[in-house]
């Protein structure tokens, strides 16, 4: 198997900006302890091809509620690989939880960006059963899975990333 990656935190500086874009209301010392207690994607067993991603905070939806979760993680990897996000597989099964972009796309220049390659996760739960979807704090809600990558053989591109979301299509 080859080790072609690295999940790192984004810095404190970085992960404090971004949730309080998303959660309002904190203070700095429960984001504080929010940060110290993440824990980087992990692989649940040797056969497993998903890392798993540990939500941050308690994370209940009714359905039809969707939340957005910045990870505190960032990727670095090797060029000519991708990790793809998706829901945990329990989750979406149980619940039909699912990410909002239906697959998430993790470049590997994203990790370059100004805004640290910070990994968000935007989930709903769109149960047709009534389910509410609970996941606690540091339990997988996500996962991760790094795959090669090939380009056509009269690709010219040489635009840089600098961003997220639709970053690559501004003009």
């Amino acid at each position: 198997m080859r080790r072609i990656a690295k999940f790192h935190k984004v810095s404190w500086e970085q992960f404090l900006k971004d949730w309080k874009d998303s959660f309002a209301g904190q203070t700095e010392e429960d984001i504080r302890k929010i940060y110290d207690t993440l824990s980087l994607p992990k692989r649940a067993t040797q056969g497993s091809a998903g890392y798993d991603f540990f939500t941050p905070l308690d994370i209940i939806l009714k359905p039809g509620e969707m939340m957005k979760v910045p990870t505190g993680i960032r990727a670095e990897m090797e060029n000519d690989w991708v990790l793809k996000l998706y829901p945990r597989s329990g989750l979406g099964f149980k619940f039909r939880l699912q990410l909002n972009n239906t697959v998430g796309i993790i470049d590997s220049d994203y990790f370059y960006s100004d805004n640290e390659g910070h990994i968000f996760i935007k989930i709903t739960n769109d149960s047709r059963e009534d389910k509410t979807v609970n996941v606690k704090a540091g339990e997988g809600f996500a996962q991760g899975i790094f795959l090669e990558y090939g380009i056509t053989v009269d690709d010219d591109a040489t635009e840089t990333r600098n961003g997220g979301f639709g970053s690559t299509t501004k003009r």
